[in-house]
């Protein structure tokens, strides 16, 4: 009688120690969230003290130049939401099937001698910090992209792509490597048994069965590359003006726009790169959405 007391106040304590940290985890987010947004709508309200500036312009401008005087200033991102779009689906289009195949030539064609050298090697990736990527492209893929770039400058839309693929690759190579791995290998057995060779295996079998957790590592590997700062700012170029209209121009990520200036920035001119993260986290959180639903419906089928 006296063990179950005691297990069961154990018990109790445990449950409240979870409790407390879920509470911790969900008030932590919707503080950030509350925050973000307060401030960020406070340019848009006609009571704001700092000043007002239209949502339209704000949204559709192709020109961001922040002014002491208010009247002379301008808060445009749709370049910067342009810019960050076609760098995140750079990064996907080049990087998903990149990290897929490599997934599954860890996880159902590498040799344990090379798979213990692969494998180690894709997750120290993961653990360099993303500064680190920013000066790799900075002196490597910077200067190439000017080598062959029709304009005089390497840092780009392309050198940004190339350095966000490198990025998001740890994170889908791990993810779905552990996806296929869990695989029941019963499923293997059986397709072999009725004929089907190995490449017929995986992208019959195994990968549809994996599918699931292959696309939950694409949402995160979109989260880390549409997120990313301080790699991007350094090969992004970061224009104050201009739409990207191809590879080769220079792009200005909502991210890297608010690093870059809400160090100084104060004002009208702060609220506006509050504004400008408020804009960031409504993209994540529908693509979020989206993807999520998407994985349902596979998950149902």
């Amino acid at each position: 009688m006296k063990a179950n007391k005691k297990r069961d106040f154990l018990e109790f304590i445990f449950e409240k120690w979870f409790f407390i940290n879920a509470c911790i985890a969900i008030i932590s987010v919707i503080a950030i969230t509350f925050f973000v947004f307060y401030k960020g709508l406070q340019p848009f309200v006609p009571s704001n003290k700092e000043g007002t500036y239209s949502l339209i312009q704000f949204l559709t401008g192709t020109e961001w130049r922040p002014s002491d005087n208010p009247a002379d200033a301008k808060y445009g991102i749709l370049f910067m939401i342009v810019g960050s779009v076609f760098a995140t689906s750079g990064a996907i289009l080049i990087g998903v099937p990149i990290g897929i195949l490599t997934a599954v030539f860890i996880s159902e064609i590498a040799p344990r001698p090379i798979k213990k050298i692969v494998k180690p090697a894709v997750e120290l990736l993961a653990g360099i910090p993303s500064v680190i990527y920013g000066v790799f492209g900075l002196g490597i893929i910077v200067p190439h992209v000017m080598k062959i770039s029709p304009q005089s400058q390497g840092q780009s839309l392309l050198a940004v792509i190339i350095v966000l693929t490198i990025m998001i690759l740890p994170t889908v190579i791990t993810i779905s490597e552990n996806a296929i791995r869990t695989v029941p290998n019963s499923y293997r057995e059986g397709s072999y048994g009725l004929g089907a060779s190995k490449v017929q295996t995986i992208f019959k079998v195994i990968l549809p069965a994996a599918r699931s957790g292959i696309l939950a590592a694409v949402v995160l590997g979109i989260g880390r590359a549409i997120g990313e700062t301080m790699a991007v700012m350094l090969v992004a170029g970061n224009p104050i003006a201009g739409m990207p209209f191809s590879i080769w121009d220079k792009v200005r990520p909502l991210t890297t726009n608010i690093a870059m200036e809400m160090g100084y920035s104060f004002g009208l001119h702060q609220e506006m790169l509050f504004a400008t993260g408020a804009v960031l986290f409504i993209f994540i959180i529908v693509i979020n959405i989206l993807l999520s639903r998407m994985v349902s419906r596979i998950n149902v089928k």
